[in-house]
């Protein structure tokens, strides 16, 4: 039977709701900047072509230069990342608001006005900060990667190819991953007939050869960034499964929901061996919440019986959203 049941505290739960879409907001708008600070300081100065709409902008960005001198001095006649980034977005937003729904693009306008914002106030550097390009491409697409992670992690988005895997996802049984894999690849294998900048001839050298190593260089960013990303989610959105046996456990359930401000679920068992009842505390938590459950436990009750198991995910009230794939 059931004593009570809970996954937030009720009491609490509009503040909390309120306070984490703050928090989120904050984290998307101050998170997408790192990637920003590499496509300018990294991707750009190498001319790679990653993945997503910021390869597609940074190809167009590579075939105009020199195209728009009286339009664009600062970025030597070319059509500007940060511009591009905004228009195409708009674009895709705006089919979605009327396909997929308003709801969606909220959180993805915050996040494509953030990313555009970075572009335009972070200078492109006419050398990159790591010279070797598979350095670049390896750690670039690591801290691309990262930031990223803590964007969606705060249920956010760049905007791009998330967009056109939702919309083509509303209409056609594809999943989202599959959508997106499809774009980076078309994308990544278009730098095979881009133009070579200077910086990536080399006397002697087959022009092939350099086309080929150029894709390449997007192909290890692409692979750095979504390790990066599985990283980064997978510790962020971490959760543990608490089963504490203690015969104080009213004060621990109740400390617990007031403090963790995290709901509880008090079972009733039977101890086989003693024959006696039991009350069990389950408890569900974001694995940095862990240490101050055990906290809690051994201040009220240090002969407790606990365990702690990791799980695979956790969706609904308090922790992820139900998300279709």
């Amino acid at each position: 039977m059931l004593r009570y049941s809970s996954f937030v505290n009720p009491h609490n739960a509009p503040h909390e709701s309120k306070t984490r879409t703050v928090f989120e907001y904050i984290a998307i708008i101050i998170g997408i900047a790192p990637m920003a600070l590499m496509v300018n300081w990294v991707l750009l100065p190498h001319a790679f072509v990653g993945g997503g709409l910021t390869g597609i902008c940074s190809a167009i960005y590579y075939v105009t230069d020199g195209l728009f001198p009286s339009l664009f001095p600062e970025y030597h006649g070319a059509i500007p990342v940060w511009l591009t980034t905004f228009m195409i977005n708009l674009i895709l937003l705006l089919i979605a608001g009327f396909t997929v729904g308003w709801r969606f693009c909220i959180r993805t306008m915050v996040g494509v006005a953030s990313i555009t914002f970075w572009y335009r106030i972070i200078p492109i550097l006419p050398e990159p900060i790591i010279e070797d390009p598979w350095l670049g491409a390896i750690i670039g697409g690591f801290v691309f990667g990262l930031s990223l992670g803590i964007v969606l992690a705060a249920n956010g988005s760049s905007g791009g190819t998330d967009i056109v895997a939702m919309i083509v996802n509303h209409y056609h049984n594809i999943s989202l991953g599959n959508i997106m894999l499809l774009c980076d690849i078309i994308i990544i294998a278009s730098a095979f007939f881009l133009p070579l900048p200077e910086s990536m001839l080399e006397e002697g050298t087959n022009p092939t050869y350099l086309h080929i190593k150029r894709v390449l260089y997007g192909v290890a960013m692409t692979i750095s960034y979504t390790l990066a990303v599985d990283w980064i989610m997978s510790r962020l959105h971490r959760s543990v499964h608490f089963l504490i046996y203690s015969s104080k456990y009213d004060e621990i359930a109740t400390e617990i929901n007031k403090t963790v401000n995290r709901g509880v679920t008090v079972l009733d068992g039977i101890g086989w061996y003693s024959q006696q009842p039991v009350k069990v505390i389950s408890v569900l938590v974001r694995k940095p919440e862990s240490s101050l459950v055990l906290s809690i436990v051994k201040n009220i009750d240090p002969n407790a019986l606990v365990s702690i198991a990791d799980v695979g995910g956790v969706f609904g009230s308090g922790f992820d959203k139900i998300k279709a794939k």
